[in-house]
């Protein structure tokens, strides 16, 4: 199968920067929030895993809370 390649008309090409540098920053600002997210979740999840009573929902947080850092890191 063969792709085509839509060029974009010499007109409209700000038009399509503009919407990569968009892109671009609103990617960038959602693996932030996810990281930020993530550690929050990790150090409540910690701190819940250190009164013991609350370790059963601590534990999830942490867990939670880890893969979001690594998935907004990686």
């Amino acid at each position: 199968m063969s792709h085509k390649h839509h060029r974009t008309p010499w007109y409209l090409w700000p038009f399509k920067a503009l919407w990569h540098l968009l892109a671009f920053i609103l990617s960038v600002v959602g693996r932030i929030v996810m990281v930020v997210v993530g550690l929050a979740l990790l150090i409540v999840g910690l701190v819940l895993t250190v009164t013991i009573i609350a370790a059963p929902v601590g534990i999830p947080f942490v867990l939670i809370g880890l893969l979001l850092v690594f998935h907004g890191i990686f």
